[in-house]
């Protein structure tokens, strides 16, 4: 294999290290902050903006994910095929931050609101542009994925192997530092209010400032450009293990018949076309990929954290809008804590116990995260305990009715747990009373305009609709043609009240004590600080998983096949997702927590799967593997256009029989790498 010389250019360095590599790690911690920024509203959009219910809104997050995680192979395709890594990331970022732009216009619910009530008049075009701008960012983020880490890698030359190693330190920390900031920052930007007609929670907000970050990434990275080291392309490595496989595969099945002699392995068969140094490094390839087929159960529990863990902290005590930036900040920070404590603490203190292999670190690390569901499942049986008991069976909608009959117009207030949260909590009050959409309620001789924090009670044939609104103090403006009352109430986390105006109400300085408050459901009991401790058990089990599957994936990978490697790591992130659609679809539990246990218990299975195939692995040098081929003299290549194979018995066997024993060398080789 001829060795790729780097250009004469030589980038500006600054302390040792070259000068264009800051100009790519503030580009990745732009998009990381515009990517993970957009993603930690994105349910809570689907839910409370698009109206979809928790299913539907769980399908689609998953989907987007997955997506993210197929692209990254077009783009180590087009970038290695093609374009090369440079342009690869321009033009995929200017996709990736037209996609940014594209979402946060989809959330704003004034370009469609003709009649100015503050809900969209045409959710189609939303729904349109949504789905237009997550394929367009799933295009941009997961093409770029393989291509920045490797660009960066190419600024440096051979004699700075230590500068090239603390870069992928600093690339790591600024990938989460974008994560940590934009997940404390975006949710708090959702919580604030925006709008032309009705103030509203700001979702155009919450994916603009991501939208602009993606911006100043671009920027930045073209900004940087003279100084950049660029390699040409030289073809692609996956395009050519896919060629030699399809080819062995082909070959194998074409001669099938027990005329020919065996092989020992079905790689083998690509001999004839393929070099044998390419077919040795495939079996390695294939020997680390066989043990990627269990893993993706494993990110089908850690991307739930965006999306079920989310709708369990809906249900729970807190504010949400900060509690979610803190639960999901939680990630980032202890990956950032305990990255190191386990190099340097718990691996060496176990490793003088017994042997901790990389297998066996990941095996732990997918029991860990089963632990966390269970943990999830305990909280969430509590949740709904917490719930069954807030509910007053008193104050059903028949009863309510009878105790005021005499009454005309009502106001029915369901207060969420969170300023953003409305139509989670409206959905959730009428499944635990099966209630209607209205109440009705008779005796007031006049029509009243009802107001509380910009949000107008809507009435129609003497009923009001039921309506949302956040915690805290709430003030009504309760108005006629010419008087107007201000009623005051603290609203605590989930409860749900009826607002009764009886028939004896009068304008005035004491209006506000004619005007009677029933609770319907007690605020919410459960807090969402119990959420930590699955957040941690998740977060330690990645550290031990990813962390130590990334090292044991490229030490065990061939030299020239680390981007395959590194492919086949991101494809298992997106089965990963697929499977979460494919359960959740399939499943019919009507309890939450049962599908909690449910994949609990999938990756338990799947553990104990993996743990059996470590056991019969067997550790490879791939460099010593690589440097025996290195020393064979390579085959004629007239020989391998000769795909006629050799039948038993004839002259030809028995010559290819000679050649066998001759080159015991090379068998040996072979067989180091037979799976």
């Amino acid at each position: 294999v001829e060795k790729i010389k780097k250009p004469k250019k030589r980038s500006a360095t600054i302390f040792g290290y070259p000068l264009s590599i800051f100009f790519i790690v503030v580009n990745e911690f732009c998009e990381r902050f515009s990517y993970y920024g957009m993603r930690a509203v994105l349910v809570l959009y689907f839910k409370y903006f698009l109206k979809w219910d928790e299913d539907f809104a769980t399908t689609i997050y998953h989907t987007f994910v997955a997506l993210c995680y197929l692209t990254p192979i077009l783009g180590a395709i087009v970038a290695d095929s093609w374009l090369g890594k440079f342009k690869t990331i321009v033009y995929l970022s200017i996709v990736y931050t037209v996609g940014q732009v594209v979402m946060a216009i989809s959330a704003i619910q004034d370009i469609t609101d003709a009649n100015k009530d503050g809900t969209p008049d045409n959710m189609t075009l939303h729904v349109a542009l949504s789905m237009l701008g997550l394929f367009l960012i799933a295009l941009g983020t997961g093409g770029i994925k393989p291509c920045v880490a490797a660009f960066g890698g190419d600024q440096f030359e051979d004699h700075q192997e230590k500068q090239r190693s603390t870069f992928f330190s600093i690339f790591y920390l600024s990938i989460n530092a974008g994560s940590l900031i934009s997940t404390l920052i975006t949710p708090i930007l959702r919580a604030q209010t925006c709008g032309i007609h009705i103030q509203q929670e700001c979702y155009p907000l919450a994916f603009g400032v991501p939208a602009a970050l993606m911006v100043v990434a671009l920027i930045v990275f073209i900004v940087g450009s003279p100084m950049y080291i660029r390699n040409p392309p030289q073809g692609n490595i996956i395009v050519k293990v896919c060629k030699c496989i399809g080819f062995a595969v082909k070959n194998r099945f074409r001669h099938r018949s027990s005329q020919y002699p065996k092989r020992d392995h079905w790689m083998d068969w690509a001999e004839e076309k393929y070099d044998k140094l390419l077919i040795a490094q495939v079996k390695m390839a294939l020997k680390v990929l066989f043990l990627y087929i269990p893993l993706p159960m494993f990110w089908a529990l850690f991307d739930q954290q965006g999306s079920r863990w989310t709708f369990q902290a809906t249900t729970m005590n807190g504010n949400f809008a900060t509690s979610l930036s803190s639960h999901q900040t939680v990630n980032p920070i202890l990956i950032l804590i305990l990255v190191p404590i386990m190099d340097t603490l718990i691996y060496p203190l176990i490793a003088k116990c017994f042997n901790f292999t990389p297998l066996r670190r990941i095996t732990v690390g997918m029991f860990l995260a089963a632990l966390a569901f269970v943990a999830a499942a305990l909280l969430q049986i509590q949740i709904d305990v917490s719930v069954t008991q807030k509910k007053n069976p008193k104050h059903t909608f028949g009863n309510l009715l009878n105790m005021h009959r005499m009454m005309q117009n009502s106001i029915v207030l369901l207060e969420n747990p969170a300023l953003v949260l409305n139509y989670f909590v409206y959905n959730w009050i009428f499944s635990v009373f099966e209630l209607s959409f209205r109440r009705v309620l008779n005796g007031f001789g006049s029509d009243l305009n009802v107001t509380v924090r910009d949000k107008l009670f809507n009435f129609t044939s003497n009923m009001s609709e039921y309506l949302s609104v956040s915690h805290g103090k709430a003030e009504f403006m309760i108005k006629d043609n010419r008087e107007s009352c201000v009623y005051t109430q603290e609203l605590g986390f989930g409860s749900s009240y009826t607002l009764i105006i009886p028939s004896t109400f009068t304008f005035g300085e004491m209006c506000s004590e004619n005007i009677k408050a029933v609770m319907d459901m007690k605020p919410n009991s459960v807090h969402m600080a119990w959420q930590i401790i699955q957040y941690f058990l998740m977060t330690t089990g990645e550290v031990v998983f990813s962390v130590t599957g990334l090292e044991f994936s490229y030490s065990q990978a061939p030299s020239n096949m680390k981007s395959v490697l590194q492919a086949g790591w991101l494809l298992t992130v997106a089965v990963g997702n697929i499977i979460v659609l494919i359960v959740a679809e399939a499943a019919t539990l009507n309890d939450q927590w049962a599908e909690y246990i449910l994949f609990a218990s999938l990756l338990v299975l799947v553990c104990i799967i993996f743990a059996i195939m470590a056991y019969f692995y067997t550790y490879t040098d791939p460099t010593k593997i690589e440097a025996q081929f290195d020393e064979m003299e390579p085959e004629e290549k007239e020989k391998r256009k000769n795909f006629d194979m050799p039948r038993k018995g004839s002259a030809e066997s028995h010559k290819e029989d000679r050649r066998s024993s001759d080159s015991s060398s090379d068998d040996e080789c072979t067989k180091q790498t037979k799976i």
